[in-house]
C-alpha cells in the first residue's frame, strides 16, 4: 500500500515548477501502479500550449476556472469544479486559467517525476526520477 500527504509530498523533490504552473507527483512510474497521479496548480493567467505527443492525460478540474481549447477543431471548453477532460488522441490544446486552478492529473505511460514541458508542449519518455 502507498499512502502520501499532499502537504509533506510539496515539500519534497515531488514538486516540480515551471513556468504559469506547478506539480505535485504523489505517484511516479516507480511506484509501479502503470500511470500517475498529480496535483497540478496553473496560475492565474497562464496560457500552457500544449502536446503531449508521449503521454495520454486525464484531468479533473477541483477548483478555479478557465478553459481548454482544441487545436484540431477550434473548439473551446469551460472548465469549472467537477468538469474533467482527457487527453485521449494525444490533443494539441491550449489551457488557459481565468482563476487559478487545481487539477488532479493521471498519466499513461507514468511520468518520472522531474519532467517539464519540451518545445512542442509535451514531456520527454525518458526523464530523470525523482527520489524520496
Amino acid at each position: 500500500m502507498i499512502v502520501r500527504k499532499l502537504q509533506e509530498a510539496e515539500k519534497s523533490g515531488r514538486k516540480i515548477n515551471s513556468n504559469g504552473w506547478d506539480s505535485t507527483r504523489l505517484l511516479l512510474k516507480n511506484d509501479g501502479m502503470g500511470f500517475s497521479f498529480h496535483i497540478t496548480t496553473i496560475y492565474k493567467g497562464a496560457e500552457l500550449h500544449l502536446h503531449y505527443q508521449n503521454h495520454l492525460e486525464s484531468v479533473y478540474c477541483i477548483s478555479g476556472k478557465g478553459s481548454i481549447e482544441d487545436l484540431a477543431t477550434g473548439e473551446i471548453h469551460a472548465i469549472s469544479p467537477g468538469v474533467m477532460y482527457a487527453l485521449n488522441l494525444h490533443d494539441k490544446h491550449i489551457l488557459r486559467a481565468e482563476e487559478e486552478m487545481k487539477m488532479a492529473c493521471v498519466f499513461n505511460p507514468p511520468l518520472h517525476g522531474k519532467e517539464v514541458h519540451n518545445d512542442s508542449g509535451a514531456y520527454e519518455l525518458d526523464a530523470e526520477s525523482v527520489s524520496d
